[in-house]
């Protein structure tokens, strides 16, 4: 049965609200301490500022992953920017089918984000690490490992990270602002 991503969207929870659910006081430190490194400079403020598509966004998460420590407080940091980004939060094992259907490479990955347009239909999806962070993985070590988000990443890697993950949010605001549905809707 397909999942309808309006309604989870709708349930899901703010990047606050998250977070009180769901994360101990020691992976709330460390999601605050990421937060307070996101530093996102004039010019991604601007390009943040100018989306004007509504675009809800989910995160699939969880609270303990390193991975989500490193890169959700940077999604946070872009809905704060933008009027038009809606970004929830859900807990990767607090949600079956969800977890299911964002599967990445057969598995339970986080985190992974989906856009949606104003309908709730999916416009695309990204998850569970960038570029930039598999090529320092690959360039360190080439076997299993998993970052526990004890030791923050340092502040270009930070940088490149935020980069990236603008990157795929302005490429889903163009897919929406260049739609000829919405085109013809807004007039524009």
């Amino acid at each position: 049965m397909p999942v309808d991503w309006q309604h989870v969207h709708k349930t899901a929870l703010t990047y606050r609200s998250f977070l009180e659910t769901y994360a101990t006081p020691e992976q709330r430190r460390r999601w605050d301490a990421l937060h307070a490194q996101v530093r996102l400079t004039d010019t991604q403020k601007t390009l943040l500022a100018s989306f004007v598509r509504p675009m809800p966004v989910l995160c699939m998460a969880g609270a303990w992953c390193g991975d989500c420590v490193n890169q959700c407080p940077i999604l946070d940091h872009f809905a704060s920017v933008s009027s038009v980004i809606d970004l929830r939060f859900l807990d990767r094992d607090a949600n079956e089918n969800v977890r299911a259907a964002l599967s990445i490479n057969g598995g339970s990955r986080v985190p992974v984000v989906l856009w949606l347009n104003e309908e709730g239909q999916e416009v695309s999806r990204f998850g569970d690490r960038t570029l930039s962070r598999y090529r320092e993985l690959a360039a360190t070590q080439l076997g299993a490992s998993c970052p526990t988000g004890l030791v923050l990443p340092d502040d270009s890697a930070t940088a490149a990270v935020t980069r990236e993950w603008l990157d795929e949010f302005e490429r889903v605001h163009l897919i929406l602002r260049l739609s000829p549905k919405y085109r013809e809707r807004y007039g524009d």
